[in-house]
């Protein structure tokens, strides 16, 4: 039974970690080495809950109550008696392995301890452990506390048992609990690489320039943001270096080619909104490139894109790496998408999206464009 939890990392995604955990009851210690995060995540956590208040949203009596519960500890021996230990650190294998190591040191033997980890091997996580089957990934989405969608992700080692506790666990907390096979990107970050990878590809070509490609994919997709908009604003660090992990973690699938347009942002240091320029320019006066409105171009393009997330959701399924049903909520619910990208796909035809990505595959010879059995065999169902 979990009745204390313990969050390592006291950074946007562990003090919105910590606060949802607080906000359903549970007594949450927030560790933190750096003193400064800590203070920083102390006064943030107190406006978030002020702000929830003059909302309406709850009562000051419950902003007091949640806030009473999480704890604030900068020394490791402070997550002792946590029944569950969540890591929300720097996304390095190596260090990741040590923190797991010292905390079986600390925890009980039933203490289960998860990983946050939105890219990397739960099951190389686990295997520094010498009790690996209590690890398990449990990725949140940022901003935690408005996301619905927790991906849970067992390693090969991972008991049953674990996972029955989570899954119990993240239903009580009102999220949606998607299970993910350990496979690089596991649901969200492997389905979503075409609506940036299939984007950076047609801007390369000179077939659209990123605003058009934007407008686009939010004009005839109905997408929020546009892929170029969007990269700017998580972070060309960030999404690069998810991109190249996926990659590279798939053996250089052609699917998952990082793009040199990004990678060149990246090295020039233009990370987008948050370094004042990205594909866009964010400073004073910046004068942005208009979209070219051709609904013919805007439509080849949705399309073009549109097939891509189709086929990779599709095969997402195919490979076993979750059910249909976990691919839909995990797309709408961990990255906003109109629709199930499965039904949307049924909706404008499993027949136009092979013909079009067959045609794609016969011109440029690349696997990249290879179509999921999955789909083929619902053509011919």
């Amino acid at each position: 039974m979990i009745n204390q939890i313990a969050v390592i990392g006291a950074g946007a995604m562990g003090t919105g970690i910590a606060q949802v955990f607080a906000s359903f009851g549970y007594e949450t210690i927030l560790y933190d080495l750096n003193q400064d995060s800590l203070v920083k995540s102390r006064n943030k956590l107190q406006d978030v809950f002020n702000m929830l208040v003059q909302k309406g949203k709850i009562t000051d009596s419950e902003a007091k109550s949640s806030f009473s519960r999480i704890h604030f500890a900068s020394s490791l021996a402070g997550v002792k008696n946590a029944d569950l230990v969540i890591e929300a650190i720097i996304e390095k294998l190596e260090v990741k392995q040590s923190l797991f190591k010292e905390l079986e040191g600390l925890v009980s033997e039933s203490c289960i301890l998860a990983s946050n980890t939105s890219s990397l091997s739960v099951t190389s996580i686990a295997s520094a452990c010498n009790r690996p089957g209590r690890v398990i990934g449990l990725h949140f989405f940022n901003p935690v506390p408005l996301m619905k969608l927790v991906e849970i992700i067992p390693a090969v080692q991972t008991h049953t048992a674990t996972i029955e506790t989570c899954k119990k666990l993240v239903d009580g907390i009102m999220k949606y609990g998607v299970l993910a096979k350990d496979t690089p990107g596991f649901i969200v970050n492997k389905v979503a690489r075409p609506f940036y990878s299939e984007s950076f590809r047609i801007y390369e070509e000179g077939i659209a320039d990123f605003a058009t490609i934007d407008w686009a994919l939010t004009e005839f997709g109905g997408f929020k943001m546009g892929p170029f908009t969007l990269t700017d604003f998580i972070g060309h660090d960030v999404n690069y270096t998810v991109t190249e992990s996926v990659w590279t973690a798939f053996y250089f699938d052609p699917r998952y080619t990082p793009a040199f347009c990004q990678k060149k942002l990246v090295e020039a240091g233009y990370l987008g909104k948050k370094a004042g320029k990205g594909f866009y320019d964010y400073s004073e006066n910046s004068q942005n490139p208009s979209p070219l409105q051709d609904e013919n171009l805007g439509k080849s393009i949705f399309h073009r894109v549109h097939a891509m997330l189709v086929n990779e959701a599709a095969d997402t399924i195919h490979r076993g790496i979750c059910t249909l049903e976990d691919v839909e909520t995990a797309m709408t619910k961990g990255v906003n998408y109109p629709k199930g990208l499965i039904n949307w796909g049924e909706e404008l035809g499993y027949d136009y999206i092979v013909e079009l990505l067959d045609g794609l595959y016969d011109y440029y010879h690349e696997a990249r464009y290879r179509v999921s059995p999955y789909l083929r065999n619902k053509i011919n169902s």
